[in-house]
């Protein structure tokens, strides 16, 4: 598990930088868990584009992928592969149940090929095992963490995160998570001990522009190149100023400095905000 840099052998591999695949011990997915995706290319279902620069790219397959896990408390499962997945940044785990199931998961750092892994308030602290949140120790790292007990982990579940158990209330559990928010989450929910592995994935490179249109993101162009009815910054003589106060989005609202967060019902669980960057506001 590393990255590969390129000899310049060709333009393209200049500033290529790409992940080594060490930890890839099953090239063929499970076909039992494959379900087809169809390409939206950023257009909702009246067809209309709501996301931008996005279209084309190669032809994938989804996998399920179990972030529940609680219907399996008890039952022991072996790592019998672990593979690339095109729809995420993690790697993913194949696990062969004694009941005879198979499952993927996102796999985490550490985890091997033939470890048992298993899930519910009995199991073991150890990396792959999914437990209660007031189960787990203080200072622990885990990473799938459900907001709602049963509903399945929604945080932290990319390459190479983790969050941190810090401190215990009456019904809550403290959380770092990897933005440096720090959030009171009910402590029935489960997480999964350990960090997910591919951390690398922040330190790859695409180095050409071809590689991009083969993951589906298309050209972005400037809004200053556009023409006045494409875009507010549009218009002008050659590389002449956008000509507004602020700049906008290609929709006419404020780009910089509005507030976007609406969703208030979620102010008393956040105990410390996330870290901003320079310049910005909170």
């Amino acid at each position: 598990m590393g990255i590969r840099t390129f000899k310049p052998m060709t333009p393209s591999q200049r500033g290529l930088v790409r992940p080594d695949f060490a930890e890839i011990t099953k090239t063929r997915p499970e076909k039992t868990l494959l379900r087809p995706l169809r390409k939206r290319a950023g257009r909702n279902s009246r067809g209309v584009i709501t996301v931008r620069h996005r279209g084309g790219g190669h032809k994938r397959q989804y996998r399920i992928i179990d972030f529940k896990r609680r219907d399996k408390e008890g039952i022991p499962g072996r790592v019998a592969g672990i593979e690339y997945d095109p729809n995420r940044s993690a790697r993913i785990a194949l696990l062969y149940y004694r009941d005879g199931e198979k499952r993927y998961i996102v796999w985490p750092l550490g985890l091997k090929l033939d470890d048992v892994i298993s899930c519910g308030p009995d199991a073991e602290i150890r990396v792959g095992n999914a437990l209660p949140l007031r189960l787990i120790p203080l200072g622990a790292v885990v990473h799938n963490i459900e907001l709602q007990p049963g509903q399945g982990a929604q945080m932290v579940r990319s390459a190479g995160g983790s969050a941190q158990i810090m401190a215990r209330e009456e019904r809550y559990t403290q959380i770092r998570l990897p933005s440096g928010e720090i959030r009171r989450v009910l402590s029935e929910c489960y997480a999964t001990l350990g960090e997910i592995g591919n951390a690398e994935h922040q330190a790859t490179k695409i180095g050409k522009a071809g590689r991009q249109r083969w993951l589906g993101h298309k050209p972005q162009v400037r809004g200053k190149a556009m023409s006045p009815r494409d875009h507010p910054h549009g218009g002008g003589e050659g590389g002449s100023p956008i000509g507004l106060k602020h700049p906008k989005t290609p929709g006419g609202k404020a780009a910089i400095g509005r507030k976007t967060r609406r969703n208030k019902m979620t102010n008393k669980v956040i105990v410390r905000r996330r870290r901003i960057g320079y310049g910005q506001k909170r």
